[in-house]
């Protein structure tokens, strides 16, 4: 598959910029952290192997990437607030990407689905968004400047491919992660207040989830997430959609 075009523009420099990235392990969030880092950005990736975050890291500094990592598990919301609380960069963050995400079991209808099935997959996919914006939020709404982004995905949307059936949890999350999406936008003037909240569909990708086999690759797919965090803010500036290849798409 054909790397999507890139417009002519000069991108912003993001030195002295902290970027914190759920999932930055690997796959979407791996290859978010590497585009950010090579601009300048210092990347605080966020997983819970450590040998996984401890490979990422080095291959990040490998590249001359400021680096570092947060080993949690994203649905604990104590120890979330408790690991970011205690780092000396992430609570200060200027951007958050939300990319952790888990994928549910493939025959998870809503009849067949086990609380335990539904419970770890909303506990990551939704609960482990709103507890990273609640930790880091706040401080960006309090300085009227920030950007959040979140990996949603195209089964969660109404419209389209959206909730046809089937992989009950994992649409069902995504829409949350919308919903969230949108409401949280709205809460922050829609831009108008400094922060801009985005949701961003990655399409089909070859990493963990996705399959090898899968159309896109995972820089392909992180590209519209380094564009929502590199865009240039102004009083025109649409916030608080769903994007897809750098263009708005229907929830």
């Amino acid at each position: 598959m054909n790397s999507i075009p890139k417009p002519d523009i000069t991108v912003p420099e993001l030195a002295e910029k902290v970027v914190v990235i759920t999932g930055g392990s690997r796959g979407i969030g791996f290859a978010a952290a590497k585009e950010l880092g090579a601009l300048g950005a210092t990347v605080v990736l966020i997983g819970r192997n450590p040998e996984n975050l401890s490979s990422a890291v080095s291959s990040l500094v490998g590249l001359g990437i400021d680096a570092d990592s947060i080993c949690v598990d994203v649905s604990d919301s104590a120890s979330v607030s408790e690991k970011i609380g205690q780092h000396s960069l992430a609570p200060q963050a200027d951007i958050l990407i939300n990319s952790a995400g888990v994928m549910s079991e493939k025959m998870a209808k809503t009849l067949r689905t086990s609380s335990q099935e539904w419970h770890r997959v909303m506990g990551i996919n939704l609960d482990g968004t709103f507890n990273l914006i609640s930790a880091i939020g706040p401080q960006m709404a309090g300085r009227k400047s920030g950007r959040i982004i979140n990996v949603s995905a195209c089964l969660g949307r109404f419209s389209g491919p959206g909730l046809a059936g089937g992989l009950a949890p994992y649409r069902i999350s995504k829409t949350a992660v919308n919903a969230l999406t949108k409401n949280l936008a709205a809460e922050l003037g829609n831009g108008s207040r400094g922060v801009l909240v985005d949701a961003m569909c990655p399409n089909h990708t070859r990493t963990d989830m996705g399959g090898q086999d899968a159309p896109r690759s995972a820089e392909e797919a992180a590209d519209t997430i380094v564009w929502l965090a590199t865009r240039e803010h102004n009083s025109e500036t649409l916030t608080g959609l769903l994007w897809e290849d750098r263009k708005v798409v229907p929830w």
